[in-house]
């Protein structure tokens, strides 16, 4: 079994540290929210016995990359540049890119933008879209009046911050326990959907009496030191950014995603539960799989290491190996 090893690089103006293991074609995993480069460590390992070279950052404004503090730094052309400058860095002319969550929309604009560095995509749980007719916010405010929504709470300065930081290991428990496909079925739909405006985010999360099957207590620990240590205005801001991407990066969206592709998800994950597959699927010319892990909750490749790994390698495996 590789180990995995750890370094900071410089990359696009900030230190990004990223952890990597195995030798052979380049592997990127990016991760979402409230996650790190931690969250693939069952992948990196795999990956690497399979002969790949598995590099997973910790992307801007997480772990033990630098956190920038102004919210324009966190669009998605500049994330996407710290993505193709990490690979610059490395001597990676091409990778496959898997992501997940946010890690997955960061994934599929690379793809879309910078076909010439992605041979290949792997998305977990948030599947492709295509650019939306007006700002999310302003949508989210004609057709979501009157409810909670994470995005637009996240808008909002300080306010999420005072809430998430408060008690890091709680926020992180209920976060993880809530969105894991043990949870009651019913919990994140009526979180999403029927939260009333002005609540916070937290509030319709119970506090868990245990962790989550995939989650040990160890895992648990690192995670909360992390975000004890960086504080949650990285990954903040990041959706305080998503109005200004649809202006920055008009052509996200509304192409034709030509690189191999497989889609895996759990049914229990909200992304896709209250969405839809149909425009991934319109605007795909190879999309390989869509595999849907029966009883999975949003934390595909940790509640599920075992079957991610499996359908990535076989997906990998499936690619010409010489480029």
């Amino acid at each position: 079994m590789s180990e995995i090893a750890q370094r900071t690089l410089m990359v696009n103006g900030i230190g990004m540290h990223l952890a990597e293991a195995g030798e052979g074609p380049a592997v990127v995993l990016l991760h979402g929210f409230p996650e790190l480069a931690y969250s693939w460590r069952h992948q990196l390992t795999a990956l690497a016995a399979a002969g790949y070279r598995a590099i997973a950052p910790d992307i801007r404004g997480h772990g033990r990359t630098d956190v920038p503090a102004e919210v324009e730094a966190y669009g998605m052309r500049t994330m996407m540049a710290d993505i193709t400058g990490l690979m610059d860095a490395l001597e990676v002319a091409e990778a496959v890119v898997a992501g997940h969550d946010q890690g997955a929309l960061l994934a599929w604009a690379l793809a879309e933008a910078h076909p010439e560095r992605v041979r290949a995509i792997a998305a977990l749980g948030v599947p492709y879209h295509p650019r939306p007719p007006m700002p999310l916010t302003q949508a989210l405010a004609a057709y979501r009046q009157g409810k909670f929504n994470v995005v637009t709470y996240f808008q909002q300065p300080h306010i999420p911050e005072r809430e998430l930081e408060a008690d890091v290991r709680d926020t992180l428990l209920r976060v993880f326990t809530a969105q894991s496909g043990d949870a009651d079925p019913d919990l994140v739909p009526t979180w999403l959907t029927g939260t009333p405006e002005g609540a916070g985010f937290l509030d319709a999360l119970p506090k868990p009496d245990r962790l989550p099957y995939w989650l040990s207590e160890a895992d648990l620990s690192h995670y909360t030191a992390e975000y004890e240590r960086t504080g949650f205005s990285g990954t903040l801001n990041r959706y305080r950014s998503i109005d200004a991407d649809w202006s920055d990066v008009p052509e996200l969206g509304t192409g034709t995603i030509t690189q191999p592709a497989v889609y895996i998800t759990g049914d229990m994950d909200s992304a896709y539960r209250l969405g839809t597959l149909e425009p991934m699927k319109a605007q795909l010319t190879d999309l390989r799989a869509i595999v849907i892990l029966p009883g999975c909750g949003h934390w595909t490749q940790q509640e599920r290491p075992h079957e991610v790994n499996d359908q990535l390698i076989a997906f990998l495996n499936g690619l010409d190996r010489t480029r």
